[in-house]
């Protein structure tokens, strides 16, 4: 099917919009990180794994099915619901970094309300330090970083540093291949 510039590009500008508010909303990321995670699930399914309640579960499935980062998988009662894949390069205006927006991102951001130094670290350093946090951490769970280089090349405490790389750490275990023999 063919489509115009312009509503391509608003299509664009819709799927940035909605990831920014995954990115905004801890209880929205998480939502869409059970599922990317885990796979398809009922509204129940998530109210049941999320200690949702049955409203905010439906309105926030609603939002994110309209706003196209959910898709139902199956139609018949009870509707099953997955996440699409996500992933967006961000240029900065001085184009002098780019961040990649992704599920364990996603995740990451999801957990903030339910893991203090995640939230500490948001605070602190914003979304994009908790992206490039998460880059150190698949680097460190992979062997080829050490907190402290991880410090010295943000500009922050050791202690910090090890404290982020800790609590990304099952994030990155859910998200990407990695060795169990590596750092």
């Amino acid at each position: 099917m063919s489509r115009t510039t312009n509503q391509a590009n608003g299509d664009l500008l819709r799927e940035f919009l909605s990831i920014a508010d995954l990115l905004e909303k801890p209880r929205l990321a998480q939502l869409y990180a059970y599922l990317a995670r885990d796979g398809d699930a009922t509204v129940q399914e998530l109210m049941d794994a999320l200690d949702l309640p049955q409203g905010t579960a439906y309105s926030y499935v609603k939002r994110l099915v309209d706003a196209g980062v959910l898709q139902v998988v199956s139609d018949e009662p009870p509707r099953r619901y997955a996440a699409k894949d996500i992933e967006l390069t961000v240029t900065t205006a001085d184009g002098g970094r780019e961040y990649t927006i992704t599920p364990a991102l996603i995740d990451a951001v999801g957990r903030r309300e339910t893991d203090a130094d995640i939230n500490t670290y948001i605070d602190r350093h914003g979304i994009a330090g908790l992206a490039t946090a998460l880059t150190y951490t698949v680097e460190r769970e992979r062997g080829e970083m050490s907190h402290r280089l991880m410090a010295r090349d943000l500009d922050i405490s050791p202690l910090a540093a090890e404290i982020i790389l800790q609590a990304l750490r099952p994030v990155v275990h859910e998200h990407f291949d990695i060795e169990t023999s590596g750092g």
